[in-house]
């Protein structure tokens, strides 16, 4: 699962109101290689909830990635090495094995084989 994907996954359980943004707990991740699209990047940068990133690399030890505050847009577009650092958080990062955590709720969601399994619970539609 990419961070890109962690970013946009919430806890649907029926009744949550605050299952934004999943904690993510990853107990084996790799690094894949993508090729960098520059075009991309700025395009989905408005997309992106840049807090939740930052946490979701941080649960995989990555401190120093990406700063804590997002970058402007401007800023985003002209420095290539924060591009490049952007690019490598949200494609190339991608957990294997762990869980996502409801805030709320606290319900663990598993994740296997780099896939989240989201499916609820009867008691939970």
């Amino acid at each position: 699962m990419r961070l890109l994907t962690h970013n946009m996954l919430a806890c649907n359980i029926k009744g949550v109101t605050n299952g934004y943004p999943l904690r993510l707990e990853a107990e084996k991740w790799v690094e894949k290689e993508v090729d960098f699209n520059a075009d991309f990047l700025r395009g989905v940068f408005p997309k992106i909830d840049w807090p939740a990133l930052v946490g979701a690399a941080r649960a995989l030890g990555f401190h120093d990635l990406l700063p804590v505050d997002a970058p402007d847009p401007s800023v985003l577009a002209s420095d290539d090495e924060l591009l490049r650092r952007f690019h490598r958080a949200l494609l190339q990062l991608h957990v294997e094995e762990g869980g996502l955590v409801c805030p709320e709720t606290s319900r663990r969601f598993p994740i296997n084989k780099g896939i989240p399994n989201m499916l609820l619970h009867e008691d939970e539609v």
